[in-house]
């Protein structure tokens, strides 16, 4: 597995989008509409507060020259530790 995803697997990938942002010096509102979307939804994807969906994954990889699928992989692999973690809260492990 790419040792990126390895790295950042578990974390919202909207954290991971605003520091490659800030990493490349690249202005969030200015950045979202050269791809067409709404400076208020990457502001909430960044905050953690939505999910990054396929489409978006896509455009903000070209834009940005990310290997694509990466924000889709790192979207399920945090999809995967909320839902672990609500499952853990509902059922907790039995003792033997």
């Amino acid at each position: 597995m790419d040792k990126f995803i390895e790295k950042y697997k578990g974390i919202h990938p909207g954290f991971i989008l605003d520091r490659e942002l800030k990493k490349r010096m690249i202005r969030q509102r200015p950045f979202t509409l050269s791809i067409n979307e709404h400076p208020q939804t990457l502001n909430a994807i960044t905050k953690g507060k939505r999910s990054i969906n396929l489409p978006l994954a896509l455009k903000i990889e070209e834009k940005l020259g990310i290997e694509e699928g990466t924000f889709s992989l790192l979207q399920t692999f945090y999809d995967i530790a909320l839902t672990k973690k609500k499952i853990t809260l509902i059922l907790p492990t039995c003792p033997n």
